[in-house]
């Protein structure tokens, strides 16, 4: 039985441990943070075994960490953990800069440890097939993908907070990223964005990435003060796929072409929060000896993580 341990108490670290209830083979022993409060009122809620302020007596007791903290803090709580020999599952964005990204996965590979960032659109069965799908030659070759994922927020949230790397781009761009770059690969030659930045919050509230390939065309749309339709739709040169919101729990998707009548609808379901299917993964490879899965490849992961990073910088970005 893995021992699992969880850095963090706030919303994702609560639809977590519910989630973990259905994945053999593991356990979630025990919670870490900085607030005492904070981490009693989660062990005390969740059951768990152990709560500590101490970050070493927390690696102590477990096998494993699940980590979902805010995003400046990850880069720390994962390399101190891969140090110490403990596998790492990270809520995304795993870091926030690329040359990070690229150490801690040659530090986990260094040091025997399974490292994978939870991006649970990617270890979804329904995704898995939309991709398989996509890519299987029905639509023909693809030409162009859009991806569009917007909430709306608003109050004193981490999430419009620029001290925590909060808005639209930290937030919710690794969903659409991910499909992109899974359909057409990471040979990108450009990307630009354009933004709506709130100049109080000094955060951005909707913006749009474009990506250019040498033979098809993709964008982003990320929003947490824009709302807007959260569809994919994939364009091949014999048709064309269709998901509608939300299109990152993948339960359905149409291939539609030119005669309607060759139409065809596949289902899929998407259980619970989908955080036991990135868990589940997870714990599958640490049994494995396993230390990457094609459901997320390290080199995809840091590609995201590049152009999150990339407009953090400013580079090649207009505000509107």
């Amino acid at each position: 039985m893995l021992k699992l341990g969880v850095v963090g108490y706030g919303r994702i670290a609560n639809r977590f441990i519910p989630e973990a209830k259905f994945v053999s083979g593991v356990n979630v022993e025990g919670v870490f943070g900085p607030n005492k409060e904070s981490l009693i009122n989660f062990y005390e809620n969740h059951q768990l075994m152990f709560w500590t302020l101490d970050y070493e007596e927390f690696l102590n007791r477990v096998d494993a960490v699940y980590i979902a903290s805010p995003h400046q803090t990850h880069y720390e709580y994962i390399k101190h953990a891969i140090q110490r020999k403990k596998h790492v599952l990270c809520e995304k964005p795993m870091v926030l800069f690329e040359e990070q990204a690229r150490e801690l996965y040659e530090l986990a590979q260094k040091n025997n440890c399974v490292l994978i960032e939870a991006i649970k659109t990617g270890y979804s069965p329904g995704f898995n097939r939309l991709i398989s799908t996509a890519k299987s030659g029905l639509i023909g070759k693809i030409k162009s993908v859009d991806a569009t994922f917007t909430k709306l927020v608003s109050g004193q949230l981490r999430e419009l907070n620029k001290e925590s790397a909060g808005g639209s781009v930290n937030e919710l761009a690794s969903y659409p990223l991910l499909a992109i770059i899974k359909l057409l690969g990471e040979k990108i030659e450009s990307v630009n964005y354009y933004t709506h930045y709130d100049q109080q919050k000094e955060v951005d509230l909707f913006t749009q990435i474009n990506i250019k390939y040498k033979n098809a065309i993709a964008t982003a749309k990320v929003g947490l003060g824009v709302k807007s339709e959260g569809d994919l739709v994939i364009s091949g040169t014999k048709g064309y796929i269709y998901v509608p919101a939300p299109w990152w729990k993948t339960e359905y998707f149409e291939i539609r072409y030119e005669k309607s009548s060759e139409n065809k609808k596949i289902y899929y379901k998407f259980d619970g929060e989908g955080l036991r299917y990135e868990l589940s993964e997870f714990v599958k490879l640490i049994n494995s000896n396993h230390k990457e899965t094609y459901k997320l490849l390290s080199s995809e992961s840091i590609s995201i993580i590049r152009i999150i990073e990339q407009f953090s910088l400013g580079k090649n970005v207009q505000r509107i």
